[in-house]
């Protein structure tokens, strides 16, 4: 990799660790006021309506054979995450749903190796087993309150990840040759417009009338939309085309970083077995990204 390619890709993983790592108390603050698939579908639309003027010209310029890939990652990579994240953190702590996020890498890697025709090797292998062990210790380890309520809410976000491990996978076997913009824009249209016709036939406007707070919550929902989908999605997929999946996917070794900082700012508490389950996670990402 070129000195400048590879200075650049540090710099969008900078970005996207702050943006992606404050989306966790976000969607905390959003769900205090509307229902997860309300938080979901307003996030989505707002970041479909953002990009639209970027793209409107474009609809004639795509090959009829890119649209199922624009809509799998439109789906997979934005819409589907978008609705399980606000539901796992009805019941648990948005710091442990970012050190769970940190999951994507290891996703991304059996994607990759199952139906795209990544190799693995001895590296990979042993980074995905030992990445394996750290989630089974972060999702059931609850020692120091980390999780609340029920927490099986934890597979919702496990889900989500392997949505975004796919929709990786997408972007870079079928979508390089298109514009960073074009991809985020037509994938979020394809998702906007089903969340948009969703979100108006609920109850979202009512409860931004009269419900306490619900200036405060939109206004999270919307930095969602605008900065950790439509903002974050155009860069994440910049930096795949720059680096490749397994490189722009390690963007999470920081992601749960910001989430914890946030969460403890918030006055969520940990256990010790979350940050061991978090350490092997990580772990198993460094020696993913190892080259053999």
């Amino acid at each position: 990799m070129a000195e400048a390619p590879k200075n650049k890709s540090y710099v969008l993983i900078a970005i996207l660790a702050v943006i992606w790592g404050s989306s966790f108390i976000l969607i905390k603050k959003g769900i205090d006021v509307y229902t997860p698939f309300q938080v979901g579908a307003i996030r989505i639309f707002v970041a479909a309506i953002a990009l639209f003027p970027f793209i409107f010209r474009s609809f004639g310029k795509i090959e009829k054979s890119k649209w199922k890939y624009l809509a799998a990652t439109g789906f997979l990579g934005n819409g589907i995450p978008a609705i399980l994240f606000p539901l796992a953190e009805t019941n648990i702590s948005s710091a442990v749903a970012g050190m769970i996020n940190s999951l994507t890498p290891i996703f991304t890697l059996i994607a990759g190796m199952l139906f795209f025709g990544m190799k693995g090797g001895r590296n990979r292998i042993s980074g995905l087993l030992i990445g394996l062990l750290g989630a089974v210790l972060l999702i059931f380890g609850r020692s120091g309150g980390g999780l609340q309520g029920n927490p099986l809410f934890v597979w919702y976000i496990v889900a989500a990840t392997i949505c975004y491990a796919l929709s990786v996978n997408v972007i870079r076997s079928y979508l390089t040759d298109l514009g960073s913009i074009r991809t985020t824009g037509f994938a979020l249209f394809i998702a906007g417009v089903p969340m948009g016709i969703y979100l108006f036939s609920t109850d979202f406007i009512h409860r931004t009338r009269v419900t306490e707070g619900a200036g405060f919550s939109m206004l999270c929902i919307v930095l969602l939309g605008l900065l950790s989908t439509a903002l974050s999605t155009v860069l994440f997929n910049k930096l795949i085309k720059i680096s490749g999946a397994l490189v722009a996917s390690s963007v999470t070794y920081l992601i749960p970083i910001v989430a914890t900082v946030w969460g403890l700012a918030d006055h969520e508490s940990l256990g010790y077995l979350h940050l061991a389950g978090l350490g092997g996670i990580l772990g198993g990402v460094y020696l993913i990204n190892k080259k053999s």
